[in-house]
């Protein structure tokens, strides 16, 4: 066996030590989420559709209270926070730094600069298009929620739906049993009031009295919503990537902005429709990426 002389050895002592002390491979961007989550691999699927630079990514718990000194450290210019945790340290970062945050379900508020970002619940409106398009037969919606989800996501909410604001989950439940002239009643992600006991009553009184509901995600259909609305996930990573490749170039978003999804998901709902009488064209069924049962 060879024997290494004292030269050699001093010699890959100075080699390593040199080694350790050149900085890492600098990133562009950093994206705070967690990588585990199928909604963060769909946004990062879309995201290197549009975003052609380097990136690294940190779960919210391994740079929190130190995100600064990561950005530093990694020589990055700017930072996508996916989450509501994750955008919360984003926002403590200096102004100078652009924030693109995403997956949070309502538009948050935020005072801070160069701050943009994309919600992922699915406006009134968009349920209002559709149904004016393909199920005139539903001429009359009702939306019901707290004063705050509907300024958020039905504030100029057009035909055929009505928006109806209650302050409590005893509220909520008093003013669906009231709605007998409704041909379907469309629901918000508004978790402070739509508890799971209100939900479950929203559907007994669905079937009792054959009034669909149009529900807020997947699993509302395949639970009996006649459908669902839900966000297209790549499309937000698209977008996100967007910005950030703008924000790379010019180093601001501009102003603390909150913008709508622009791209939805259709899940329907057929053994619904066939026990409500409600009749949906092959134009739509066409268009779901799901059909229930």
């Amino acid at each position: 066996m060879k024997t290494l002389s004292i030269s050699h050895i001093v010699r890959y002592a100075l080699l390593g030590i040199l080694l350790s002390s050149l900085p890492s491979h600098a990133s562009d961007v950093l994206i705070i989420a967690d990588a585990q989550l199928k909604p963060v691999m769909e946004v990062t699927q879309g995201l290197r559709k549009t975003l052609h630079a380097s990136t690294r990514t940190y779960a919210p718990a391994e740079i929190k209270g130190t995100l600064a000194t990561v950005l530093q450290r990694e020589d990055a210019r700017v930072v996508i926070a996916l989450g509501r945790e994750a955008l919360a340290e984003a926002l403590t970062l200096p102004a100078s730094v652009p924030v693109i945050y995403g997956m949070v379900v309502t538009p948050p508020a935020i005072s801070r600069p160069n701050t943009a970002g994309f919600y992922m619940a699915t406006p009134a409106n968009e349920y209002a298009e559709l149904i004016r398009r393909f199920f005139p037969a539903l001429k009359h919606v009702d939306v019901v929620a707290s004063r705050s989800y509907l300024n958020m996501l039905a504030s100029n909410v057009s035909a055929p739906v009505t928006p109806h604001s209650v302050k409590s989950t005893v509220e909520f439940i008093t003013m669906i049993k009231q709605l007998d002239t409704a041909d379907a009643i469309l629901l918000l992600p508004d978790s402070t009031i739509m508890t799971s006991t209100a939900l479950q009553e929203t559907y007994l009184l669905s079937f009792r009295r054959r009034i669909p509901l149009l529900g807020i995600s997947e699993r509302h259909v395949k639970e009996g919503a006649l459908l669902a609305l839900v966000v297209d996930m790549v499309q937000v990573g698209r977008s996100i990537g967007e910005h950030a490749a703008r924000a790379l170039k010019s180093g601001n978003v501009g102003q603390a902005s909150s913008l709508p999804p622009r791209k939805f998901e259709l899940f329907l709902n057929t053994d619904t429709a066939r026990k409500m009488r409600i009749s949906i064209p092959d134009e739509v069924v066409r268009m779901a990426r799901k059909v229930y049962p």
